[in-house]
């Protein structure tokens, strides 16, 4: 059966997706971490953006493109290393990605597109990687924010909350005030933006 080149390239993806050791249980289910995490960021992008484009689809999809294989403790402590780990990262994610694209039947120019937008290049200028920067952080706050916030002093999650809000999209921002949130999370978020009392969030998150 012929396949189009969106669907190679999406197949090729997962599968390296699905080689993460690391496992999250979903549903009674072990799944590998990686590919859990690039299924989120493709259903957040269905809530973003009207008919998105097939580089789109796949920049959001490579975001975390074998992460595991650089570990953050393999850089310094600290914010600098921290920022050197995360270019790094995009760096070897976009290039993976590009290759995978032209082997699929892509043009240089699509798969050099989308491996900036891997990474995250034109933040708050290119709506693409704008996109993939909303994914990202909404996934973080759906998944990842609740027990992130009982490792982290609070004057330092504040900082984080506030940093991670700026980098959204304005949609990001209705998305992100529409999840469930615990009472400690959502009081959190308010004290973050300063806007405690008019978020918009219902009682109990819902």
């Amino acid at each position: 059966m012929n396949t189009t080149p969106y669907h190679e390239a999406l197949l090729a993806l997962d599968g390296l997706h699905a080689e993460d050791p690391r496992r999250v249980t979903v549903e009674g289910q072990p799944q590998p971490l990686e590919l859990w995490h690039a299924g989120r960021m493709s259903a957040w992008l269905e809530q973003l953006v009207e008919s998105p484009s097939e580089c789109l689809r796949l920049a959001v999809r490579a975001q975390h493109l074998k992460r595991w294989e650089v570990p953050r403790d393999d850089y310094p402590e600290g914010r600098v290393g921290y920022l050197t780990w995360r270019r790094d990262q995009g760096q070897r994610a976009g290039e993976l990605t590009a290759s995978i694209m032209r082997e699929a039947g892509y043009s240089d120019a699509e798969a050099d597109d989308t491996a900036r937008m891997v990474r995250k290049q034109g933040l708050g200028r290119d709506p693409g990687t704008q996109a993939v920067e909303d994914c990202a952080c909404l996934v973080f706050l759906e998944n990842y924010f609740a027990d992130f916030s009982r490792q982290v002093d609070h004057d330092h999650l504040i900082r984080i909350v506030q940093k991670t809000w700026r980098k959204m999209s304005p949609r990001a921002h209705e998305l992100a005030l529409a999840l469930p949130m615990s009472d400690s999370a959502r009081a959190l978020v308010e004290e973050a933006l300063a806007v405690r009392g008019s978020l918009g969030l219902a009682p109990n998150g819902q």
